[in-house]
């Protein structure tokens, strides 16, 4: 009696972590999504921004109250895709794991030298963030190694990175990675993994046909 998917649908939003822009954090959350990925988080202030966006408001001295709640009231359209009544959406539309009970993810993406170096910080100091995600590309960009993810440097930085997650127990994954690649990077610990696209038959044939060949 409900839309209620069989999958988790979660939404990666267009703006970066550096921008702060909730908005885009609620449009998503009000449309029913389980969870946000933001871009390019690199500080505490951005992570704790991601977290709050994601949380309604409740009053101080209330039970998990930090990062404070900045997500705008409207959970009719959330709810009903939940197969929920507004009151049981309430209830579940909380940050997990801040809130046991909550079942809204945040995952940062971690993809500058800065944001791995800021991570410990980040992830001791910022509660409700539900897992992390190294972005190889843009952080090989930002280290002068344009799109060589498996450069022994970025790799360095990723592992970096990954043992952080590890020390707090975040779930730390990987964007981009090919399907070969999946077992050698669950051995290492990786639990999070957004697959690098693959062109299909027609756009590889329609490239074939646009160069002549």
């Amino acid at each position: 009696g409900s839309l209620a998917p069989a999958v988790t649908p979660l939404a990666r939003i267009a703006v970066n972590g550096c921008e702060m822009n909730q908005w885009q954090a609620k449009q998503v959350l009000d449309m029913g999504v389980y969870g946000v990925v933001w871009p390019h988080v690199s500080t505490v202030a951005e992570a704790r921004n991601a977290v709050s966006a994601c949380r309604y408001p409740r009053p101080p001295g209330s039970a998990r109250y930090e990062p404070a709640g900045m997500r705008g009231d409207s959970p009719m359209r959330a709810a009903w895709y939940w197969g929920l009544t507004a009151d049981e959406y309430y209830a579940r539309a909380d940050v997990w794991p801040l809130d046991p009970k909550g079942e809204i993810l945040v995952a940062i993406m971690c993809e500058e030298v800065a944001g791995v170096k800021n991570l410990p910080q980040i992830l001791e100091q910022v509660p409700g963030i539900g897992a992390v995600i190294i972005g190889r590309g843009d952080l090989s960009q930002d280290m002068g190694l344009p799109r060589q993810s498996e450069h022994p440097a970025v790799m360095e930085k990723v592992a970096e990175a990954l043992a952080a997650c590890q020390k707090y127990n975040v779930p730390c994954g990987l964007a981009g990675v090919e399907v070969d690649n999946i077992e050698r990077f669950l051995k290492q610990g990786f639990r999070w993994f957004m697959a690098a696209p693959k062109p299909s038959y027609a756009v590889a044939e329609k490239g074939r046909l646009l160069a002549g060949r």
